[in-house]
Parts: C-alpha cells; sequence; structure tokens
C-alpha cells in the first residue's frame, strides 16, 4: 500500500508517534512518503528525552523512507532544507496525496 503522511506539529510526542508510524510501515514494506509542513519543518531539532524523533527520523530514512519539507514553512522560519529533508512545495504535497492510497495527518 502507498501511505502518504502529512505531520503538521512540533511536538515532540507527536512527531515522534508520527515517524514511528511511518518507520513502521516501511518495515512492514508499504511505500512511505512523509510531507512536513508548518511547525513541522523544525522536527530535525527537536530535542526531548523521552521522544527521540531525530533517532526514529534517521531510522526511518535508512529504511528508505522519503521525507519532503515544505519551502514556505521552513523560509517563514529562517530555516533552509537539508540531506534529511530537502525543501519541496506545495505542489509535492498534492502530488503525494495524489500518489498515496491512505493520507494519514498528525
Amino acid at each position: 500500500m502507498k501511505l502518504g503522511v502529512i505531520i503538521e506539529t512540533n511536538d515532540p510526542e507527536k512527531s515522534w508517534n508520527a515517524m514511528r508510524f511511518a518507520k513502521t510501515a516501511k518495515q512492514k514494506e508499504h511505500e512511505v512518503r512523509v510531507f512536513l509542513m508548518g511547525a513541522a519543518v523544525e522536527i530535525e531539532e527537536l530535542h526531548h528525552d523521552k521522544f527521540d524523533t531525530a533517532t526514529v527520523l534517521q531510522e526511518y530514512v535508512d529504511l528508505g523512507g522519503e521525507l519532503l519539507a515544505c519551502g514556505t514553512c521552513l523560509k517563514s522560519r529562517k530555516m533552509e532544507g537539508s540531506e534529511l529533508c530537502p525543501i519541496s512545495t506545495m505542489i509535492d504535497c498534492v502530488e503525494l496525496v495524489e500518489w498515496a492510497d491512505k493520507t494519514v495527518t498528525f
């Protein structure tokens, strides 16, 4: 199954759960694409003792998971894309939804 995951939060627990979902779906051999928008573009910088989002994010990418970050949301925070989270557009988000059999939003 093709799963699109849209994350809109920088809440450590919600972001951690969203990435755990994406990682688990990859482990179950689903095709998964994650799009970060709004506060979620800060996901690489999240630090929390209990909810280690950065580690799960890297594990997802290591499994071949695709991660995209909204360029407008990055720019509004004076941030740039990264190797893990390349700059993308709203067109990429729409195409993710069109591609996916199911879309989940956190």
